[in-house]
């Protein structure tokens, strides 16, 4: 009997893989499960939308780390969990992310120079400088802007839901992420009740990286996974191995499915790990213990596992990771080339999108800041 054949108990506290971290299926069930489902074609997306991800992200943590961008969080880890899920939607669903899902967007099609303009706050960016970076929002691709207040974000996923339902929209989904620091806010009981009782299309995805920040799991919660919370809500709860991409988008698909079908909703946890900071505001080794940090960070990193498959089925040359991680680093070095040359939002786009006609008091106001004598920020001279 496969994974999700089992029962409801079983599906919360298993843990759903198909590769070890060994680079190899973990049993004949899963050669099955590969050579049935799994192509060369997705196989090859699946690893480079995770190089993609690893590299941006370590090109934007350089660029913090040198002054030109103010604030990061990377996904370094974690790329098997965004890629996985990215690859399990449809152009169609909507995605509503938290801090490390940008990868899900970039994978949709939103572009790096659209990602990067958002960073860098220029005049570029879709929402005119006035997020905090790492906010990137892509209407053309229903990529959603993410909240930095934790969990605010669940709700909107199951609101978006039960509207494709209420207005008939059958066979489209909402993809609703969040940490495991999420779970612990009262947003996700309201989401999660609401998920339940209206019957949504959503898939709401929790990457469990054991650590809210300082937190770490065992402080967060005592349900033996928090998979297992669903049950309370009338929903099923699955859990893979989140550094499993393959494994990851079996079980999101398996998800998106039943609520394409009209079935429901579903929770699904992925267990993975924060090998990076918190952001790059964060010092960890303040808190945890690195040397375990550091098996995650090598044997059991996920674009390593995938790399081991792909060439022993043949799909991966052996070096052509490096050669693809080179053009996917050319590419961002060329966006941000291109960003950074870009001016920063014009000073009267400011009161743009609050109303449909700024009021007479926002005239005012602008007007005055205009008309304010300019001073340049310590790091510009």
């Amino acid at each position: 009997m496969g994974y999700f054949d089992g029962d409801d108990e079983a599906k919360a506290h298993g843990l759903y893989q198909l590769i070890g971290e060994d680079g190899t299926p973990v049993d004949a069930a899963a050669v099955a499960d590969l050579d049935r489902s799994l192509d060369r074609g997705l196989a090859r997306r699946l690893f480079e939308g995770m190089v993609r991800i690893r590299v941006t992200d370590a090109r934007m943590m350089a660029l913090q780390r040198q002054g030109r961008i103010g604030f990061y969080g990377e996904a370094m880890g974690q790329e098997a969990a965004v890629v996985g899920s990215a690859a399990a939607s449809e152009p169609q669903d909507w995605i509503v992310p938290a801090l490390r899902e940008a990868g899900v967007g970039l994978y949709r099609g939103m572009t790096l120079d659209s990602y990067i303009a958002q960073i860098f706050g220029n005049a570029a960016d879709p929402s005119k400088g006035r997020q905090l970076p790492c906010h990137p929002c892509d209407r053309d691709h229903h990529y959603v802007v993410m909240s930095s207040c934790v969990s605010t974000q669940i709700p909107h996923a199951v609101g978006i839901a039960m509207a494709m339902k209420i207005s008939g929209d059958r066979g489209k989904v909402c993809f609703g992420f969040m940490g495991d620091g999420g779970t612990s806010e009262p947003d996700f009981h309201v989401a999660l009740n609401f998920a339940g009782v209206s019957r949504a299309p959503c898939v709401l995805i929790c990457q469990n990286n054991q650590w809210a920040i300082s937190t770490p799991g065992h402080v967060q919660t005592a349900a033996a996974s928090i998979a297992s919370k669903a049950a309370g809500y009338g929903m099923e709860g699955i859990r893979a191995d989140g550094n499993d991409v393959v494994a990851v988008h079996h079980a999101v698909k398996y998800a998106a499915d039943k609520a394409r079908r009209g079935d429901g909703p579903t929770f699904v946890e992925l267990l993975t790990y924060r090998v990076s900071a918190h952001s790059s505001s964060d010092d960890p080794s303040r808190y945890r213990d690195e040397s375990v940090t550091e098996v995650w960070r090598g044997a059991r990193d996920p674009i390593r596992r995938l790399e081991v498959y792909l060439i022993a089925r043949g799909w991966l040359a052996a070096g052509e990771r490096d050669a693809i991680a080179q053009q996917l680093e050319a590419e961002v070095r060329d966006a941000i080339a291109r960003q950074e040359a870009i001016a920063l939002p014009a000073l009267e786009t400011l009161i743009d999108d609050v109303y449909e006609q700024p009021t007479q008091l926002l005239r005012e106001q602008l007007a005055e800041l205009v008309a304010a004598p300019r001073v340049r920020a310590p790091h510009q001279h």
